[in-house]
């Protein structure tokens, strides 16, 4: 691969002499075939070991084999879906899901994963563009797909409760309180649906025919906004999954142990960091995952964490934030904690300090997108990691960095991807397939960022958050990094609002922690660190941030505020 690139890419070759001792340079391709492989491989290994965990209902990898064997049966068999087919999955984090997930892989249908927060007009641009047939939801849900089904492709419909997998008598009282006391399932009328349960019935009564899939077969179509323009389908191969899943899993090495490994998985599965990180190289693993359902009921979550004993957390900067801040935090047992992996967002340097301080345990950073399926660099996780960077390229990983032109510039400008878990392209898009990914498979992040005198890559910010103040530029990410060091702030976003002498001028939103703090404190803490142009001449207070489904602060919600 070396010989691939330009000689400003290949004098980074440092970055694999500052790998752990125990992980590889190289992953091996040829493991898999596809993601059914990984999965029956895991069954195999770890049969009687707990595979998913939730509400405290178990499922050990051999019964959720029987589960996805039934479930596949029924696609397959009752819905008469072939090879290629789309199937949109639409639930938070619940023992359905993987169910619903494998089985769909095996029979090489392409999964359309959906965030259950999404509008009608949202779900309906999603459905309508993947052109899905299938679609297994969450009721309390279904009367929005009621309202745009129509002007859809989808022909058969799976409704399922959050209780429908949970062991007897809790399964019949969630389904309960949710549907009658919380009255979370509005009214819908969908004919012809199936019920989650149901399906599995039916296909417990018949046989799957087993389907070629092969490495280059389309996985998922992932939706994103992307690094410009409206949600596009990442087109995400089974190979690009598992070049991922084996990158992972193989940079984990230094610290986890097979078939002893529990991992708190409070990011929803349908989100690609958790899908990749906690679904799949986990599972190689023969990891537990125990699935929160609900990670913003902080401290139900923090309840959860009490009873397990977790040995491994994924998580983003907000989540890590508000465990932090709740008063039952100091309650949680971290004594089986190896580490925790941020990623999803930027990891403030005083939250990953603080987390460190009160937990005694690490908290390393990642970096990837959607489109590199999606992790690229992670820092190290046996110690040698650089607070403030996202770390190396993981294994058969290029990263370089270059100007407006495509010019390299090593000294910083946008980061640019290449490995084998970049994906096909967007689906149906060429045209926006075209502006990110060129002919030799470098993928244009949108990202800005520079090496660090060790080579470890430093993320300044996106490039279209970057904030121009009098023809310099201000990342927001250096500005949030500081102000958030400050004891009374909870949370903060910075973005730029027009002005007229200067082009643009920083103001940040921020979440109080002490009720007392004021605009010039925090202004007058910004000028110790930061020089005059970088620092906010506006703040404004605010309840709460707004908020992506895991968590990300949403920077363009409060520029148009």
């Amino acid at each position: 691969m070396a010989e691939m690139n330009n000689v400003l890419v290949s004098q980074f070759d440092p970055w694999r002499s500052q790998y752990p001792a125990q992980v590889p340079k190289h992953i091996n391709l040829s493991l898999y075939k596809n993601i059914g492989e990984v999965f029956d491989e895991a069954v195999l290994k770890y049969s009687h070991k707990k595979a998913f965990s939730n509400f405290g209902t178990s499922i050990t990898y051999s019964e959720l084999n029987k589960n996805v064997n039934y479930f596949a049966a029924f696609l397959q068999q009752e819905l008469k879906l072939k090879k290629g087919d789309r199937i949109i999955i639409q639930m938070p984090n619940l023992i359905q899901y993987p169910i619903a997930l494998f089985a769909a892989l095996k029979l090489g249908l392409i999964v359309v994963n959906t965030n259950p927060l999404y509008t009608a007009a949202e779900m309906k641009h999603q459905f309508q563009d993947s052109g899905a047939k299938a679609i297994v939801i969450l009721k309390n849900y279904a009367h929005l797909l009621e309202k745009i089904i129509k002007e859809t492709q989808i022909e058969s419909v799976i409704l399922t409760e959050i209780g429908d997998r949970l062991n007897f008598p809790k399964n019949i009282f969630l389904n309960f309180a949710v549907k009658h006391i919380k009255k979370m399932i509005p009214d819908y009328h969908i004919p012809q649906a199936y019920e989650f349960n149901q399906a599995l019935e039916i296909g417990e009564l018949t046989e799957t025919q087993k389907i070629e899939v092969t490495p280059q077969d389309l996985a998922f179509l992932q939706y994103t906004g992307g690094t410009t323009g409206v949600s596009k389908g990442a087109m995400l191969t089974h190979e690009n999954m598992i070049a991922n899943m084996l990158q992972i899993a193989n940079w984990m090495l230094p610290l986890l142990n097979e078939g002893k490994e529990i991992a708190m998985t409070p990011l929803p599965l349908y989100h690609i960091f958790s899908l990749t990180v906690n679904c799949l190289s986990f599972m190689r693993y023969g990891a537990e995952n125990v699935l929160i359902t609900n990670p913003k009921d902080i401290p139900a979550f923090i309840k959860e964490l009490r009873k397990t004993p977790f040995t491994i957390m994924s998580g983003v900067n907000t989540l890590f934030n508000a465990l932090m801040n709740h008063p039952d935090f100091h309650t949680i047992d971290f004594s089986k904690a190896k580490i925790s992996v941020a990623g999803g967002m930027a990891l403030q340097r005083s939250v990953c300090e603080r987390w460190q301080k009160l937990t005694k345990t690490k908290l390393v950073e990642g970096y990837g997108l959607t489109e590199s399926s999606p992790v690229a660099c992670c820092n190290p996780i046996d110690g040698t990691d650089r607070i403030g960077t996202i770390g190396l390229p993981l294994p058969d990983t290029w990263i370089k960095l270059v100007d407006e032109d495509g010019n390299e510039v090593p000294e910083g400008g946008e980061i640019c991807i290449k490995g084998p878990q970049v994906m096909k392209g967007y689906w149906q898009r060429p045209d926006e397939t075209s502006k990110v990914l060129d002919k030799e498979g470098w993928l244009r992040t949108g990202d800005i960022g520079s090496f660090d005198e060790k080579h470890f890559v430093k993320i300044i910010d996106r490039k279209k958050d970057m904030i121009l103040v009098s023809g310099f530029n201000v990342y927001p990410n250096e500005v949030e990094d500081v102000i958030a060091s400050h004891p009374g702030v909870l949370e903060v976003a910075a973005v730029g609002i027009p002005n007229e002498a200067s082009g643009e001028l920083v103001k940040v939103f921020i979440v109080k922690k002490d009720p007392n703090l004021t605009e010039d404190e925090v202004i007058k803490f910004a000028k110790e660190s930061l020089t005059n142009y970088k620092v906010p001449k506006f703040v404004e207070f605010r309840p709460e941030l707004p908020k992506t489904n895991i968590g990300k602060i949403l920077r363009r919600a409060l520029r148009s505020s």
